[in-house]
Formats: structure tokens, C-alpha cells, sequence
């Protein structure tokens, strides 16, 4: 007997499918926000948290001052002496140019107490991009992704993109909270001393103007930032030991040298214009706000005469978008874009091997 087998065909598979590029970017993204968290997440986290602390601890030692002058007599208004600390009766007399003048003085204290997570900002970034290319080479985990199929040019723009809008977006998000905390917790004393939170600080306060202004600073900071992130990422993948060192000495030893031998003078030019424009760039674009001296009439910030309204203009959204309108801005950052690529370049073959 012949024994009839029946052979059941087994559905061909296609081909499987590559993955998309904004796919494995995004992969890429998570990768290095997961191996450097302590530095993107949590020590903005940290500085906001002590932001805070620091306001309680002001809080209280106002609030110590305060009972003590109203105890002794010595709070006044309009010659009349006030028994207590009561914010209805303390202001209860503000004029409409107080109210103003009570308005940019919240608004400045809000945008002041937002800025803790920023100053680690400057930090985290400038070291992050130093060790970005360096210590997969050290550690020869390089071997390990360059065996994917990942092109260099994703890897080091990964990089780019968390040095200069994870980190930033994430920091500002913090920012935001910590400015919102500071608001809550004054709060909190207003309304304990029969104050209205409302018509004191919640109204006076331009809370979406400045929480806009946090948002439109992001895209500012990242081409900012262009040079400096390019120059430290192609030291990092060039130098075979202490990249932070030949990060830092290049740029202030040409600065020397030029300042020594008078080589601007032969362009009619100053050696300061060398230190600001090529040192400073290469060194200092990772500090939230360093652009503020490159700005034209930026000497109003600090005049006494103009108040804090400057101040307060380049915290909003209006101030920060005018920034793009600088020169030095989009120059800095085609010149970091040309570093980011000499960076893709070298990684292609630099492995130390």
C-alpha cells in the first residue's frame, strides 16, 4: 500500500521590512536619554527641588521678621501704625502704579526661581558632549553599535539632538514646575495671613507669557549652543585620552597666541574680538542665556534707569523669538554644523583599534 503524504506548504515570508530612520532616531533618543538620565532628568529635578527649599527657608525668615516688626510697632502706613501682619490691611492702600510695580516684581521673582534647573543645564550638556563619542571608545562599546545597522551619521546626531533639545525641553518642563511650586507656596502664606492669592499674585503674575517664553527659548538655545556641541563632540571622538583637556586648552591657547603676537591687528580688529567670537563660541554656548551680550542694546539690561522691563521683555516670548534675527546666531551655528560633520566623519574610522 502506498501510504499518500500530504505536505502542507508552510505560508512564504516576505522579505521583513527595514526599519524606518525615524524609527531607529527615536530608539537612538531613548538609548541616550536612559544611559545619561541622572544628568537630563534628575539633576534638573534636583536643582529645582533645592530651588524650592531655599524659598521655604527665605519664607521663613520673612515671616520671623515680619511678626517681629509688626510686634514692635514699627509697620506703618500712612502714619498709622499696624498691629499684626495682615496682607488684606497692608494692602489694601496700593495704587495702581504699585499694583504695576507689585506685577513686575512677582513676574521677575517667578522667572528668577525657574532658573536653578537651567545653571545644571549648562553643566550637564558641556560634559555630556566632552564623553558623547570618547567613552563608547573607551569602553569599546563603539565596536558593539558600529556591528548594527546604524549609520554613524544617526549615532552622532542622536547625540546632538540630546545635547541640544532633550535636555533643554526637559530642563525647561522642570523650569516651568519649579516657577509654578514658588507661586503655590507664596500662595500658601498669602492666604494664611487673610490675603487674596488671586488678586495678589495669581492676577498680577503673566504666568502664560512666561511659560511661553520657557517653550521659545528651546530653539534659541539649540542653535546657540551649535558651536560649542560641534567643537566638543569632535574633540571627543579625535582625542585618544582627556578630551576635556584638549577641548579647553586648544581654544584658550590659540586665544593666547593671538592676543600675544597682536594677529587680529592685521585685520583692523581687536584680540577681544577673538575671545568673544571664537573662544566664547567654542566654549561657553551650552549657558542658558550667553547670547545676551552678543545682542545689540543689550547694555539696557543692566541700566538702572530702564528698570527690569528689559529683563522681563527678553524673558518673553517676543524677546526670545527676536533673538533669531542675530547674525552671530546663524553663523555660530552653520560653523557648528560643519564640526558636527567632520565629527560624523571621524567616527567612521576612529576606534582606537
Amino acid at each position: 500500500m502506498n501510504a499518500i503524504a500530504e505536505t502542507h506548504d508552510s505560508p512564504a515570508r516576505g522579505p521583513h521590512a527595514a526599519p524606518h530612520p525615524t524609527h531607529k532616531f527615536k530608539l537612538l533618543l531613548k538609548r541616550e536619554f536612559w544611559e545619561h538620565r541622572g544628568g537630563f532628568f534628575w539633576a534638573p529635578v534636583i536643582a529645582g527641588g533645592i530651588s524650592l527649599l531655599l524659598t521655604l527657608m527665605g519664607i521663613i525668615v520673612g515671616l520671623v521678621a515680619g511678626y517681629r516688626a509688626a510686634a514692635a510697632g514699627e509697620i506703618e502706613i500712612d502714619g498709622v501704625q499696624i498691629n499684626g501682619f495682615d496682607l488684606a490691611m497692608l494692602t489694601s492702600k496700593l495704587s495702581a502704579e504699585d499694583i504695576a510695580k507689585l506685577s513686575q516684581g512677582i513676574d521677575l521673582s517667578l522667572f528668577f526661581s525657574g532658573m536653578w534647573p537651567y545653571i545644571v543645564l549648562a553643566f550637564v550638556v558641556f560634559f555630556y558632549c566632552i564623553g558623547a563619542l570618547y567613552d563608547e571608545r573607551k569602553d569599546r562599546s563603539v565596536l558593539f553599535w558600529k556591528s548594527l545597522p546604524l549609520s554613524d551619521t544617526e549615532t552622532v546626531l542622536s547625540k546632538v539632538a540630546s545635547a541640544t533639545l532633550v535636555a533643554p525641553v526637559i530642563a525647561g518642563l522642570v523650569g516651568v514646575a519649579t516657577m509654578f511650586g514658588f507661586l503655590a507656596m507664596i500662595s500658601i502664606v498669602v492666604l494664611v495671613h487673610g490675603g487674596n492669592p488671586i488678586t495678589l499674585l495669581w492676577g498680577p503674575a503673566h504666568l502664560f507669557n512666561l511659560t511661553l517664553g520657557h517653550l521659545t527659548w528651546i530653539p534659541v538655545y539649540a542653535l546657540w549652543a551649535l558651536p560649542t556641541v560641534g567643537w566638543l563632540m569632535l574633540c571627543s571622538v579625535w582625542a585618544r585620552s582627556k578630551p576635556f583637556l584638549w577641548a579647553i586648552m586648544i581654544p584658550v591657547f590659540a586665544g593666547i597666541f593671538v592676543s600675544w603676537f597682536d594677529v587680529m591687528e592685521l585685520f583692523n580688529m581687536q584680540s577681544g574680538w577673538f575671545w568673544s567670537n571664537v573662544v566664547g563660541r567654542a566654549l561657553l554656548g551650552t549657558v542658558p542665556g550667553i547670547h545676551l551680550p552678543y545682542r545689540e542694546g543689550s547694555d539696557s539690561l543692566i541700566n538702572d534707569q530702564d528698570g527690569i522691563e528689559p529683563l522681563l521683555h527678553e524673558a518673553s516670548p517676543m524677546g526670545m523669538l527676536e533673538n533669531l534675527s542675530m547674525p552671530e546666531l546663524w553663523i555660530g551655528a552653520v560653523v557648528g554644523a560643519t564640526l558636527i560633520f567632520a565629527a560624523i566623519r571621524l567616527r567612521r574610522w576612529r576606534d582606537d583599534n
